[in-house]
């Protein structure tokens, strides 16, 4: 099986990202609960944890995506995250579909997943091209991309009708030629404590 589409385990300091099981449903509810009317984040198609679980995991069976639960070293899940929209003939992907409870944000927690997400795009997938997209309205989302080093391509308008609300979505990228220095931006960052917007 390619390494595209076999699921993998990523740990650090501070997170493991481990295979996304049915299971973890009634967890991810629970770190979602006090943020499901962020209408413009990920977080709130949590008000159905059952409907989101099933959908990656579909995805993940057709070869499209790979989902991870986010958890800390202690096994406690946290969030979610996964690479989607993946394309190994052209060797391009989405970092996405991502949040957090409330009490891990602007910790290490996400730096570190980004890090070993990009390590494993990058260094183990062969990836030219990892894409990260935002709706426009969501501020502290498009800020931490830019902190990790993405630049930004530009905007789709119009781009997707959600809860009947027309989503402009801001797509980033990072390439693989400034992959090293973005890798040496998010250790230097972890270095220092990981705080990541």
């Amino acid at each position: 099986m390619s390494a595209w589409r076999t699921p993998v385990t990523l740990g650090g300091r501070h997170v493991v990202l481990r295979p996304l099981e049915r299971s973890d449903a009634a967890a991810l509810a629970a770190a979602a609960a006090d943020q499901l009317d962020l209408f413009y984040a990920n977080v709130a198609l949590m008000r159905d944890p059952e409907a989101v679980v099933d959908g990656v995991l579909s995805d993940q069976a057709a070869g499209r995506a790979l989902p991870f639960a986010v958890t800390l070293p202690t096994g406690e899940v946290v969030g979610t995250t996964r690479l989607m929209r993946m394309n190994e003939a052209h060797r391009r992907l989405e970092m996405g579909g991502t949040f957090y409870a409330t009490r891990v944000q602007r910790t290490g927690v996400n730096t570190e997943a980004k890090r070993l997400l990009f390590g494993h795009a990058f260094d183990t997938l062969g990836c030219v091209s990892v894409q990260l997209r935002t709706d426009h309205l969501n501020r502290r989302s498009q800020a931490a991309i830019e902190r990790l080093g993405a630049r930004r391509d530009g905007v789709l308008r119009g781009h997707q009708i959600v809860d009947g609300r027309r989503r402009d979505t801001i797509v980033y990228s990072v390439q693989d030629h400034e992959w090293p220095g973005v890798a040496m931006n998010l250790d230097r960052l972890l270095a220092r404590g990981g705080a990541s917007a």
